[in-house]
């Protein structure tokens, strides 16, 4: 754990992305930064793994380019199955998933910034996706019942958390036995400078608050979850290194694909 203390964390992520849903700044690549000018959340969004027909069958409005993947390309949900995507923004990656788990499924998103979850409401009635709700709350403090979810993903959130263990607690209290977790995330490959594990921009931007592989297995392990995989992206490379520019950033953090199963 960095010099910084969890409140101070959660309150310069929500007001970051309360700042994204109000557009108040631009969304950025990836995980936003204030550097990143000039690509539209389309663009972004191609480079982290979306498809175009994928990009033009949401709501305007609902894709604001972050990110550091494609959860639900990875997800193989299947028709009827509940759904939970932690850090739901406006709603991007729920109504893809919508559209796999049709009219006998439901999606849940999850978000802690109230001027998303009033973003991502609109997008669904503008979409009419009446399958998809959204809910204030903490990812460290599900408000869903237990056992109730056949699927989480969640799209370069959790290590905006300052209590992953309690995220990954939460999510097995949710999952059905045999549920799934399917997540793309950032992860450290090298330790970060002290400059920037300190700093509170590069932790809301999705940088210092990475986590190794071998930490998240153990925390995974430790939480119950068994068939766990982490696979990390060397592609990402690219698109990270925008991110904080000048930095190096992509020499210390990567995206990867992490999934695991509660038995």
């Amino acid at each position: 754990m960095s010099d910084l203390t969890k409140d101070q964390i959660r309150q310069n992520v929500r007001n970051r992305y309360k700042q994204i849903a109000l557009q108040e700044v631009n969304a950025g690549t990836g995980c936003w930064t204030p550097s990143s000018c000039c690509d539209s959340p389309t663009e972004i969004s191609s480079k982290l793994g979306y498809s175009a027909e994928e990009l033009s069958a949401v709501p305007e409005g609902s894709n604001l380019g972050l990110g550091c993947g494609n959860p639900q390309a990875i997800a193989e949900v299947k028709p009827g199955e509940v759904v939970l995507d932690l850090g739901s923004g406006g709603g991007f990656d729920c109504f893809l998933v919508s559209r796999q788990v049709g009219e006998t499924g439901r999606v849940i998103g999850v978000d802690m910034t109230p001027e998303m979850i009033s973003k991502a409401r609109a997008n669904a009635a503008k979409g009419g996706f009446s399958n998809v709700e959204f809910r204030l709350g903490e990812i460290e403090h599900l408000p869903v019942a237990d056992q109730s979810v056949d699927v989480i993903i969640s799209n370069c959130v959790i290590n905006l958390s300052p209590d992953k263990p309690q995220v990954f607690r939460e999510a097995f209290r949710v999952l059905k036995p045999g549920g799934r977790l399917a997540i793309s995330d950032v992860v450290l490959t090298a330790e970060l400078p002290p400059e920037i594990k300190n700093d509170l921009d590069a932790y809301s931007g999705c940088m210092s608050g990475a986590s190794s592989i071998d930490e998240l297995k153990m925390i995974l392990e430790q939480s119950g979850y068994t068939r766990i995989t982490i696979e990390p992206k060397d592609e990402s490379r690219t698109f990270i290194k925008d991110w904080l520019p000048g930095a190096n950033i992509e020499d210390y953090i990567v995206s990867a694909i992490i999934k695991a199963v509660k038995p």
